[in-house]
């Protein structure tokens, strides 16, 4: 009897071991798979939020203020495709802070001195204006409309001057040879129309040269990619970018060109007086 009671005994011990054991490896992995953005971060040598704040100074304060040409050209699903030209000006009125931004339509004929300026705060809302020549009216862009089309495009109001880093919540996912790849959940989830969003952030420049939204089920639906990229005055700029629907597969393509950095631009040039009579001199002032 003692006999049999001692082997009994030390299979119990042998199968608790064996099950401590897949506990341990069980709880082990869930928290590696919970500490792995961590651990990435660390072999990265930089935090997410030094590279977040990074991309943000290269894709929106490049100098202390820029003006560029632009060519939007908009594609349906169907391929028809739609042309909007126009000119930005931006000052910066704090490195990495406030900024002001004016959005001047040139062509076509349709939308030809159409204005659209915004200030922008990161601590708080921004405010958008947009200027409708054909009706004379300055047109207030609500909080709730910056994730809208920005005139018919993919482009959304908010895209123009950028969105707030303060947001999202940041996550390192992991570091390629190129680029940072980062993982952002907003903060105010019933604000947005995605459920996150992942960057690929250029390692050299901290530019992103990609940018991915996902819905609530994971799936893609959105993508916005730098395609062209060149230095001016010594700033990485994109010269080319795109924006495509991945539900349907139109998209809508921005070219830039003449950019030019540091002119001078005073801070009263955006002014809800630019709207209706934008500032002619800072459109064709040289370097």
């Amino acid at each position: 009897m003692n006999k049999f009671m001692h082997v009994t005994l030390a299979k119990m011990k042998a199968y608790l071991k064996t099950f401590i054991a897949l506990i341990l490896v069980s709880i082990g992995g869930t928290l590696s798979n919970g500490s792995y953005a961590l651990e990435a971060e660390k072999s990265a040598g930089i935090d997410v939020n030094t590279i977040v704040a990074k991309s943000s100074l290269a894709a929106y304060y490049g100098g202390s203020d820029g003006r560029t040409m632009a060519r939007m050209k908009i594609f349906d699903a169907n391929g028809r495709q739609q042309v909007r030209q126009f000119a930005i000006l931006r000052k910066d009125i704090e490195e990495g802070g406030r900024q002001k931004f004016l959005v001047i339509f040139s062509r076509p004929n349709d939308v030809k001195g159409t204005v659209f300026m915004v200030h922008k705060k990161p601590q708080g809302e921004d405010d958008r204006w947009l200027y409708l020549p054909a009706l004379d009216l300055v047109k207030r862009i609500s909080a709730g409309d910056k994730r809208t089309s920005f005139v018919g495009a993919h482009y959304f109001y908010e895209d123009v001057s950028g969105r707030s880093t303060e947001a999202d919540n940041h996550q390192f996912i992991e570091e390629t040879e190129s680029q940072y790849v980062l993982s952002h959940t907003p903060k105010d989830p019933q604000s947005v129309e995605f459920a996150s969003y992942k960057t690929w952030i250029d390692k050299q420049n901290f530019l992103p040269v990609k940018i991915e939204y996902y819905d609530q089920q994971g799936k893609a639906f959105r993508l916005i990619e730098a395609l062209d990229i060149k230095t001016v005055q010594n700033i990485p700029t994109v010269f080319k970018a795109k924006v495509t629907d991945l539900t349907d597969q139109s998209y809508t393509t921005l070219e830039f060109r003449k950019a030019v950095y540091d002119l001078g631009i005073p801070e009263d040039v955006f002014s809800e007086r630019s709207l209706r009579k934008p500032p002619v001199e800072w459109l064709r002032k040289k370097k």
